[in-house]
């Protein structure tokens, strides 16, 4: 046997084909699985770059140009080819960045999980491209604005992001990574989450945050909200025997605590919401019971504004 795969990777080589790779994925040593993370300052929004020794696949691609360029630098500090640029969901901070990453990883593919994310990420940009419903966010920029017979050289949607044929991800050194989409809308309509074994870490993306206040704003109603406040509940008892690592889509790293956390935000918010007399009181009580949160004059903001009505 040994002599026959020889022979094969000998002929493989005289025809000038690459040899086939029979890489297994490393837990230690150069070659393991890693993962860093990009916190962007603009939203505090997170991207990851998972690299094995041999390929690099990216989640999430920022909001802003000048973040896409900041995490283009350090991918490209990791030194090996970026095989996917996997987008979470439908909400521009997360995929903005895109033509920009395109530009610096001609042969990376842009993916996502289905059908429904690329045509949630399609139609928020139609819908920030229009201003938005309460202009919290800058205006899309000119390289997002899609593809029509009134603007042919936008950017089409549909060709440039790739949908999975699977649930998983396998990276050139033989990792994987598991991506689950099987969620109640939450933060956006449709989610998707990264599990990997190897790491023992779930990264949630927008469906979970970390002393970040949660976004509520634009079209997340009051269902919305408690179908969020759900999932964590599901999600949370779905991981407790794994005991993972938790890479949230806003804030810090952290662990299972931090479902906890946020359903007691939920719980709050929804009292709060429910009982004040006005925007400037939720705002007010918000803060006393989350000081240390950030983004309280952005997503909290903005959030209150559309669950009070004055």
């Amino acid at each position: 046997m040994a002599t026959k795969v020889a022979g094969a990777l000998l002929s493989a080589a005289l025809l000038g084909l690459s040899a086939p790779a029979y890489a297994k994925c490393e837990t230690e040593g150069p070659n393991a699985l890693k993962v860093a993370m990009y916190k962007g300052g603009f939203a505090t929004v997170n991207s990851f770059i998972f690299s094995d020794g041999r390929s690099i696949i990216v989640l999430d691609a920022q909001r802003k140009p000048y973040e896409a360029e900041k995490l283009i630098e350090l991918i490209k500090s990791v030194n090996l080819p970026v095989t996917h640029i996997l987008i979470s969901h439908g909400h521009t901070d997360h995929f903005t960045g895109m033509p920009w990453l395109m530009d610096a990883f001609p042969d990376a593919k842009v993916v996502v999980a289905n059908e429904d994310i690329r045509k949630d990420i399609k139609d928020y940009a139609i819908y920030m491209d229009q201003g938005g419903a309460t202009e919290s966010e800058p205006i899309l920029e000119p390289r997002l604005k899609p593809k029509s017979p009134e603007n042919p050289d936008g950017f089409d949607y549909e060709s440039s992001i790739r949908i999975l044929k699977s649930n998983k991800l396998k990276m050139k050194g033989g990792c994987t990574l598991t991506l689950e989409t099987d969620y109640a809308p939450n933060e956006g309509r449709h989610m998707t989450t990264v599990y990997s074994k190897e790491l023992n870490a779930l990264f949630l993306s927008d469906l979970g945050y970390n002393h970040i206040h949660p976004w509520m704003g634009d079209d997340i109603d009051r269902a919305r909200v408690i179908s969020w406040r759900n999932e964590l509940v599901r999600v949370r008892d779905k991981y407790a025997p794994l005991n993972p690592i938790i890479y949230p889509g806003h804030g810090d790293a952290t662990d299972m605590s931090m479902f906890d956390e946020m359903i007691g935000y939920f719980d709050n918010f929804l009292h709060v919401t429910e009982t004040a007399t006005s925007r400037e009181e939720a705002m007010a009580k918000m803060k006393e019971l989350y000081p240390d949160y950030g983004e309280a004059d952005f997503f909290l903001l903005y959030s209150i504004i559309n669950h009070v009505q004055e």
